[in-house]
């Protein structure tokens, strides 16, 4: 039976109730955070955790349990619903009160996390690459912040689906900002590794840091900055990270084929080095 954590209680999931007056329900006034779980461990929580610890602050919210408290909850959450592999997904929002905009003053924070299995490791997609489509990026501009208003990257999920592919790609102003839950990466034929510098308008993944990091220990060439469609179009490899999906390729971009159109060997190096990174980790 799965379970879920719902402010100081585990109950079972089909039981987790929060109010109708939520301000995450009504406003989508809140942040989450999603932590991978392999062979039944927590991979590189502490980087997932300051990334809400950031997001909180960003938005003037206080966690209603001390961070400190939450690798240990999170632990206990896994084990209960016996997750070898997966993720635990954990949101903070301000807490139930009367539909007002402004900030409430005597409303309770609320704090839920839940598990769910899925394959990470053996993600078939790792062996054969994914298609993106490109769409215009519609969202907010403070793509920093991981806020639980997801809506554009629902429609962008959901118009990747309808194309038969993979994932969107998101743009703006001509160049690609990231994906509908991913970040973005090109390989230019010269082998740098190349990526959207992490301000405003895009979310630091811990995975696409992790990434960027091994890259450079590992002597690969790396620049932080922007690159449009058809650069895309033109390179060597391509590919997205993410925390579930860690590195995937990508092999094809609005239907035109990313070099052959197969797995390049530098994004398989990359996903074998970070595994490596995140198993060295638990």
């Amino acid at each position: 039976m799965r379970m879920a954590y719902v402010n100081g209680e585990f109950v079972p999931l089909a039981e987790a109730r929060v109010s109708v007056l939520d301000r995450g329900f009504l406003f989508a006034d809140g942040v989450y955070e999603v932590v991978p779980v392999l062979e039944g461990r927590l991979v590189d929580s502490g980087a997932h955790l300051a990334r809400l610890a950031r997001s909180l602050g960003e938005i003037g919210l206080e966690c209603p349990v001390p961070l400190a408290e939450l690798p240990a909850l999170l632990a206990e959450l896994v084990r209960r619903d016996g997750v070898a592999e997966g993720l635990v997904y954990l949101q903070v929002t301000r807490g139930p009160a009367e539909r007002e905009f402004g900030f409430p003053a005597d409303a309770q924070p609320s704090l839920v996390m839940f598990t769910q299995a899925r394959s990470v490791l053996a993600n078939p997609k790792a062996r054969t690459g994914v298609d993106v489509i490109t769409i215009p990026d519609i969202r907010w501009a403070r793509r920093d912040i991981k806020s639980v208003g997801l809506l554009a990257q629902v429609l962008a999920k959901q118009a990747a689906a309808d194309a038969g592919a993979g994932d969107a790609w998101m743009v703006e102003d001509g160049l690609i900002t990231e994906g509908s839950s991913s970040n973005a990466f090109i390989v230019t034929v010269d082998g740098t590794v190349v990526t959207r510098r992490a301000d405003r308008t895009i979310l630091s993944g811990v995975t696409r840091k992790a990434v960027l990091a091994l890259a450079a220990e590992h002597g690969l060439s790396v620049e932080e900055r922007g690159f449009s469609v058809e650069e895309a179009k033109g390179a060597a490899e391509a590919f997205l990270t993410s925390a579930t999906a860690f590195v995937l390729p990508v092999v094809s971009i609005d239907g035109s084929k990313i070099s052959q159109g197969v797995p390049g060997p530098l994004t398989r190096r990359l996903r074998d080095l970070y595994i490596e990174f995140v198993r060295a980790e638990m």
